[in-house]
């Protein structure tokens, strides 16, 4: 009956035999790796070894050598192909590339912290006028700003925060859609102990 179970709910992630190649050399080799439902994963290494690489797999930003034989080196929740907007349906990430991102393409950060935990809802980095932003979203947004002891930065600006802000405000835009996973890289950067504790 356990078995039912668990194949009633697939994997996460199944990375069979992985191999990603830049420039001919193998940027991820051989990865093998299955990350189950409900489960805590750390990827741990300096800087170079290819954890980025990593997550740029999982949401398709790139993709892997396909293998010859056996089962496909990628899926994401069982299967192997996904139309884009549907798996980023399932999963939030905060990384230094969306920072950068929100930063260089928002009028220079020019965009309030509630703003950017609501184009969460509509994974952009900007509100749009054809946007209709309910009084619900605002609360979610607002709750999950809360979530992260980040509810005075609401109506900062993004370019007036510091680095441990920004990376506050983005993790509360990653959670407010309540999503089944969560890709966090490098999280904690600039935060205090408090926040990297909570």
């Amino acid at each position: 009956m356990n078995e039912n179970k668990q194949h009633s709910q697939p994997s996460i992630l199944e990375m069979n035999d992985a191999t990603v190649r830049r420039d001919g050399i193998n940027i991820l080799d051989h990865l093998s790796l299955t990350i189950e439902m409900n489960e805590n994963t750390a990827i741990i290494g300096p800087n170079g070894s290819g954890k980025s690489t990593f997550i740029k797999l999982i949401t398709q930003e790139i993709y892997p050598i396909a293998n010859k034989e056996g089962p496909p080196p990628v899926r994401m929740f069982g299967k192997d192909q996904w139309i884009l907007e549907e798996l980023k349906s399932k999963l939030s990430i905060v990384s230094s590339d969306l920072q950068s991102s929100f930063l260089h393409n928002t009028k220079d950060g020019h965009i309030s912290g509630l703003d950017v935990v609501v184009t969460g809802f509509f994974s952009s980095l900007r509100l749009f006028p054809h946007q209709t932003i309910s009084d619900d979203l605002i609360d979610k947004a607002k709750e999950a700003l809360s979530l992260m002891d980040a509810t005075h930065l609401a109506n900062k600006m993004l370019d007036e925060m510091s680095t441990g802000e920004v990376r506050r405000v983005l993790i509360s835009r990653a959670l407010v859609t309540d999503p089944e996973v969560l890709i966090l890289d490098e999280p904690t950067t600039a935060l205090d102990f408090v926040a990297r504790h909570k």
